[in-house]
């Protein structure tokens, strides 16, 4: 958070020096803002993209998001740009060329979660699609977070896609992490009622 900002209320939305509210955590580097601002939260249905963000979501597990942030680019260059049919050819031979890779997140059981992950979209194929599986799981009502303490970390539904994609054989996607895509891809909206990006998805009217 930089000098110039300053918080509206204790846990409430943060005006930065632009005159801008946003959520307390886009600020603090350059890279977390322009994310919040230009993509954080907007509607995401292309199957690639939505499989970057599953798998980004995976890697950054016990990791702050702005790690994952300054290694994305390596990330695409490594993983095909997401492209689920490249990633899901990947072998042994593969996993050892990555496991060395400081460019990206050198654990083996997110990488091979990623590969694995990869080929249970493929099989969704059949029944769909990536994208209408995850936003089935729309809630009907999104949260309404003054403060960053009423934002929720998990839902029923959150809950509920993760043991429907743990059925379906995909690794690495937890209750916690499966809500952290769910706001990331709009699904919900869980900007500061105050932020001046809160509704940007229009998926939700406020």
């Amino acid at each position: 958070m930089d000098d110039e900002s300053q918080p509206s209320s204790p846990g409430g939305a943060v005006i930065g020096d632009d005159g801008l509210a946003r959520t307390p955590w886009a600020y603090g580097d350059p890279m977390l803002l322009d994310y919040y601002d230009s993509e954080w939260g907007l509607p995401i249905h292309d199957e690639a993209g939505l499989f970057e963000r599953m798998s980004l979501e995976g890697f950054q597990a016990g990791l702050s998001w702005l790690t994952i942030l300054k290694k994305r680019e390596r990330f695409r260059e490594v993983f095909a740009g997401f492209d689920p049919d490249a990633v899901a050819r990947f072998g042994e031979g593969e996993i050892e060329q990555l496991l060395p890779d400081s460019g990206i997140i050198r654990h083996r059981g997110k990488i091979e979660a990623c590969i694995n992950n990869a080929a249970r979209v493929i099989e969704l194929r059949e029944d769909g699609g990536l994208d209408a599986f995850l936003w089935s799981f729309q809630p009907a009502q999104t949260p309404r977070p003054r403060t960053i303490a009423e934002i929720p970390t998990t839902g029923p539904e959150s809950v509920a896609l993760s043991k429907a994609l743990k059925k379906k054989g995909f690794r690495f996607v937890g209750p916690t992490t499966m809500y952290a895509l769910m706001e990331a891809i709009g699904m919900v909206d869980t900007h500061l009622l105050d932020s001046h990006r809160r509704g940007a998805s229009g998926v939700w009217s406020e």
